[in-house]
């Protein structure tokens, strides 16, 4: 560019306009964002959330103390203390996780051979105290009875694809 184009393109602010006119073109187009607290977005099927610990229908808990989860945690979040039953089955005493720990890698919800340990679509779990977000088994019990039936519908349409 010569020097008349140049200093053209400054005096008449060709630049300021074309600008101007993207904002003028977008200005009356619907908008795109939501007004988050009170409307969210969808959210996947293999949405990594909150964890929860599931039972089985009939209420028995679904955890067979296999400790595959528990090994296959690369953060070393979760602590399982296994005790044998009166009918010669195991399961868990204690079932720990540390939420701050947690990379919510999935792991542990791939290496469940029962999923009784998933994680689930809540994405709303702030708390003001660290100690909160040590999980308990009472914890993540109550996890997976609050959300069981999103969490059935999720495992289900994810199924075709393990």
């Amino acid at each position: 560019m010569g020097f008349l184009a140049t200093h053209a393109k400054a005096f008449f602010l060709t630049e300021l306009v074309k600008g101007m006119s993207v904002s003028f073109k977008y200005m009356f187009k619907p908008t795109i964002t939501l007004n988050y607290p009170y409307e969210k977005g969808p959210l996947s099927p293999r949405f990594r959330g909150e964890h929860c610990l599931r039972r089985y229908p009939n209420g028995e808990e679904r955890c067979i103390a296999c400790k595959l989860c528990e090994a296959a945690c690369p953060a070393q979040a979760i602590t399982i203390e296994v005790e044998p039953r009166d009918d010669g089955s195991r399961r868990t005493t204690r079932y720990d996780i540390d939420m701050t720990k947690c990379i919510f890698c999935g792991f542990c919800q791939e290496a469940c051979p029962v999923d009784a340990v998933v994680e689930g679509p809540n994405f709303e779990y702030t708390t003001e105290t660290r100690e909160e977000l040590f999980y308990d088994k009472d914890k993540l019990l109550s996890n997976g009875e609050r959300w069981e039936v999103e969490l059935a519908a999720r495992i289900a349409l994810d199924a075709p694809y393990r």
